[in-house]
């Protein structure tokens, strides 16, 4: 599954930097950090951890495979709870990129402070589990003195506040959208594009439990292995579907018949699937209307005087005036002109 959302990925940055040209965003390189943490950790689960027993009973094992496995262990652990961090940054900045209200900007940049804090402590209390750090490693053989914390406890606590995570990164997208005035049928198109993340939580669902048989087994090289097939399709699912946004644009690109008919609506879907159209509609839009009456602040008026020949003189005078409300700006134009002779 890795090789395919590094093919997303790829896909992402290619797109945008032959095709579309969108400039970068943080999104963009949070969800390819993403990927480089990634590619480590399925090499460690093929040619680490499963060459080392992963998937079989633990009895069967020799000491050396079961040492070199809880090695590997303890490099994964942290691993994924740097690509578990890196990836909710990423629905967050595209977020912080789409709503530019600073109400919700705030709120983002809020839980961008707490999504990193959350990792930063998670990853601290996996790489310091144990003292010694070797004792995560070798205390299985009662040999060597040490002491751990409880590693199904960081497991499930980091599992669970996750989880809380997205249905919170959720809400705040589902929440703007309620507001906006839009015609109902876009409003469910644009919040299926937002629940496909729904994927993710699911996968973290389904990660738990195996996390909780996991903690009440004594062969934790048998049932590791649901974890770690888990870890590694939350992982890669949550890669696809922060791509997948740019893959629909590339797909309007080559068949622009699934962004509608004429160039008009395919640039209304093109937009929309690269998030300004969303960032348009969500924020406050200034406008400039002729024909509004509103409230005058500040007005500004010129005239210009020309003199022509044989005695026709012409004398043009404008009045701008601004006006502000709510929701928009209006400015009006009083435009006279005169002739006289």
């Amino acid at each position: 599954m890795v090789s395919i959302a590094a093919a997303f990925v790829a896909i992402r940055f290619a797109f945008k930097a032959t095709v579309s040209r969108l400039d970068f965003g943080y999104d963009d390189w949070c969800v390819l950090a993403t990927l480089l943490a990634a590619i480590p950790s399925a090499i460690i689960t093929v040619f680490g951890t499963v060459k080392n027993g992963l998937g079989q009973d633990l009895w069967a094992l020799t000491p050396t495979e079961i040492t070199q496995m809880l090695q590997y262990f303890y490099i994964m652990a942290w691993l994924y709870f740097l690509q578990l961090t890196l990836l909710k940054l990423t629905l967050l900045f595209f977020y912080i990129r789409v709503f530019p209200s600073k109400e919700v900007q705030r709120l983002l940049w809020g839980t961008v402070i707490l999504t990193v804090l959350w990792g930063v402590v998670f990853i601290i209390v996996a790489i310091f589990q144990c003292r010694p750090i070797h004792y995560f490693w070798t205390k299985w053989d009662g040999m060597h003195e040490g002491t751990c914390l409880e590693i199904n406890a960081i497991t499930a606590s980091n599992a669970a506040i996750s989880i809380a995570l997205d249905f919170w990164i959720l809400g705040v997208p589902l929440w703007q959208l309620w507001g906006l005035k839009l015609h109902w049928k876009k409003k469910v198109g644009v919040a299926l594009m937002f629940c496909v993340g729904t994927f993710v939580t699911v996968v973290s669902i389904l990660r738990l439990q195996a996390l909780v048989h996991f903690a009440a087994s004594s062969n934790v090289s048998w049932e590791f292995y649901d974890v770690s097939i888990w870890s590694s399709i939350e992982i890669c699912v949550g890669i696809m579907c922060a791509c997948l946004p740019t893959l629909r644009l590339l797909l309007v690109k080559l068949f622009p018949v699934l962004g509608g008919s004429s160039a008009r609506s395919r640039q209304q879907y093109y937009n929309y699937g690269s998030g300004n159209e969303l960032k348009n509609i969500s924020q406050k839009h200034k406008s400039y209307n002729v024909n509004t009456s509103a409230a005058v602040s500040s007005p500004r008026s010129e005239s210009f005087d020309v003199k022509i020949e044989d005695g026709i003189r012409v004398k043009t005078s404008y009045m701008v005036k601004h006006s502000h409300s709510d929701t928009d700006e209006a400015s009006l134009v009083n435009y006279e002109g005169q002739q006289r002779r």
